[in-house]
């Protein structure tokens, strides 16, 4: 399956249903709105927690149009292919799951009370609002090369990272650790969860239908957190942290002791800017000789 397939020369299968979920987010805020009106027509009036949810989801869905141009560089959009997986997630799965506690609440309303309403209410709307900004930050870190306001003052802390593409091109990328990435990597899943939890606890958890559904949100967004971390696990083959770090060590000792019928064995150290070893890692290789192109010729007529 292709990064980006298409239909044509314009039609991008991939873009039209999943970077910018125009059915799957546009579907969740009608669901979301279609659930407040049923219980409406039901009981003559609608329950704060209704309108606790409804609201919630509708300011979740603004920010993500918003913010639409930033979901092109996430990890989903630049490396997931377009295949049945992703498709029917955001197709299907996002606006069943997500507004699955809305759907409960039409035939079972929950009296919050207007206090304990307003208060899960601003707590939803500040987890979602600290949800953009913190991917604000990083964005606009980017776009104008370090030179931005984080928390009102200059990023105090950020790193260069360079790499060489396959092609041989070496390139840059300017990774902030300042702001809210300054508190750990990918801190923007704190707050989506959270979020998650906000409109679903209005429901009170009376039913495994509210529960199940937060739960499917929190396992759907884990796994993006330490994806980064297992990548590097499995493409390591052995990792040991030996002390707590921060992504600020400047030494990567790389050593290949033995070569040697069809494998290759290397180890690594990784030093702080103390000096202080903070991991050590071991990998081992299959090799191949490359096949000349003329032989992959004869043997693909």
């Amino acid at each position: 399956m292709e990064l980006y397939p298409r239909i044509g020369k314009y039609f991008d299968i991939k873009v039209f249903t999943n970077t910018n979920c125009r059915f799957g987010m546009m579907s969740r805020r009608v669901l979301a709105v279609t659930y407040c009106i049923k219980q409406y027509e039901m009981n003559w009036k609608v329950a704060d927690s209704m309108l606790v949810n409804t609201v919630l989801m509708l300011v979740y869905v603004t920010k993500f149009f918003w913010w639409e141009a930033g979901y092109w560089s996430t990890m989903d959009i630049a490396h997931d292919r377009a295949a049945f997986y992703i498709c029917w997630g955001c197709l299907v799965w996002v606006p069943s799951i997500y507004t699955s506690p809305g759907m409960y609440l039409v035939n079972h309303p929950v009296n919050l009370g207007t206090q304990t309403a307003l208060l899960i209410l601003a707590a939803g709307v500040l987890c979602v609002y600290v949800n953009y900004n913190c991917d604000r930050q990083r964005q606009e870190f980017r776009r104008t090369n370090g030179k931005c306001l984080v928390w009102g003052r200059a990023p105090s802390k950020q790193i260069v990272a360079s790499y060489q593409t396959s092609k041989g091109e070496t390139k840059a990328s300017l990774l902030l650790t300042s702001g809210w990435w300054g508190l750990t990597r990918h801190f923007q899943y704190v707050p989506e969860i959270l979020s998650a939890f906000f409109w679903t606890v209005p429901a009170l958890f009376t039913h495994r239908l509210p529960i199940s559904s937060f739960g499917k949100i929190a396992q759907l967004v884990q796994p993006r957190y330490y994806s980064e971390f297992f990548h590097c696990l499995i493409f390591l083959s052995r990792m040991w942290f030996h002390r707590p770090f921060r992504a600020e060590w400047l030494l990567n000792v790389i050593e290949s002791p033995s070569a040697s019928s069809g494998c290759g064995f290397c180890s690594a150290r990784m030093y702080n800017q103390r000096g202080q070893l903070v991991a050590s890692l071991i990998q081992e290789g299959l090799i191949r000789t490359a096949r000349s192109q003329q032989s992959v010729a004869k043997s693909n007529p």
